[in-house]
């Protein structure tokens, strides 16, 4: 039964790994990781701060170096280091996986526990299945719906807003600070469900006898969440919490690539859509490398450091 899955994470997540080395390699499509000794440096950018991140907004010139080492030691961390795409885009990240954490994380355990708190089985159950379909659509699904809804003269939205309180046409995904409110908005609409699942499933592991000890303490339905659900479900909050701290620079790419556009890049550029554009675009496969360990070494450090601070304050962690 474990053979599929453990080979799924061997080829898919640990083989892989070896290809980090190109990062500090002057990597060769044609060549491979490993033969990659031979040929020119790679293209040098000579407009500051451009850096091989933005190629089609600089002048290129190609340096032909006798003898150049395929090995650079840390040469594209600092070129990525030194522009000014990276540190907006590593910005981006770090604002919206914060509010993300922020307003996206508490969700789904109010929801889980109000669901808790109804007596229709029936009822209950409908309500799950709703609000878990959302997870199961695309974002490219997702992103049609939202500038459906949100066009300025055509969405319902703005139709409501003005026919009700008479506000004109809002941009919702073509300002910056509407776009992110959009952005979170429609990020815990689609997971916020999905959410519950573990949380409702550490309810049903909370010892029946606490609320019957509660009741004959005369405790209400408030003094029972606060007293009994809330901390039985504690330890499972504090290891979620943990893990979403740790994908702090952790960002997919369809869910940034397909609700953005040129207009709010300012703040809808993320590491992941930079990582795509100068990688998969712009065949910069060392310096795409060299930004995605870095992001990987950030997150393993918030990850410990996380983990070492619940347990400071008495909780069990992780590890």
């Amino acid at each position: 039964m474990l053979l599929l899955p453990m080979a799924f994470f061997i080829l898919f997540r640990y083989v892989p790994m070896t290809n980090i080395v190109i990062a500090f390699k002057n990597y060769n499509l044609f060549q491979g990781v490993w033969a990659s000794a031979a040929g020119p440096c790679p293209e040098v950018c000579q407009t500051p701060n451009c850096l091989h991140l933005d190629p089609a907004n600089c002048q290129l010139k190609t340096v032909h170096k006798t003898g150049c080492s395929h090995w650079v030691g840390f040469d594209w961390f600092k070129k990525a280091f030194d522009s000014r795409d990276f540190w907006r885009a590593l910005r981006n990240t770090l604002w919206l996986n914060f509010l993300d954490l922020l307003l996206g994380f508490p969700a789904p355990i109010i929801l889980a526990l109000l669901l808790n708190e109804l007596v229709f089985k029936g009822f209950k159950k409908v309500t799950q299945t709703i609000i878990y379909l959302p997870h199961f659509l695309s974002w490219i699904i997702v992103s049609s719906i939202a500038s459906r809804l949100l066009a300025p003269t055509t969405g319902v939205v703005n139709i409501f807003l003005k026919e009700n309180f008479g506000i004109g046409p809002i941009d919702f995904l073509m300002q910056n600070g509407n776009w992110v409110a959009t952005y979170i908005t429609f990020g815990i609409w689609k997971e916020m469900g999905w959410g519950t699942i573990i949380y409702l499933a550490a309810i049903t592991g909370i010892n029946p006898e606490l609320y019957e000890a509660a009741e004959v303490d005369g405790a209400g339905r408030w003094r029972k969440l606060w007293n009994v659900t809330l901390p039985g479900i504690r330890p499972t909050i504090v290891i979620l919490l943990i893990m979403n701290i740790g994908r702090i620079l952790g960002i997919e790419l369809d869910r940034p690539y397909t609700m953005a556009n040129s207009v709010v890049r300012e703040v809808a550029d993320v590491l992941s859509t930079l990582v795509y554009r100068v990688g998969i675009q712009s065949f910069q496969f060392s310096l795409t490398t060299a930004i995605g360990l870095f992001q990987s070494v950030i997150c393993v450090i918030f990850l410990v450091g996380a983990n070492s601070l619940a347990k400071k304050f008495g909780e069990r962690g992780i590890w």
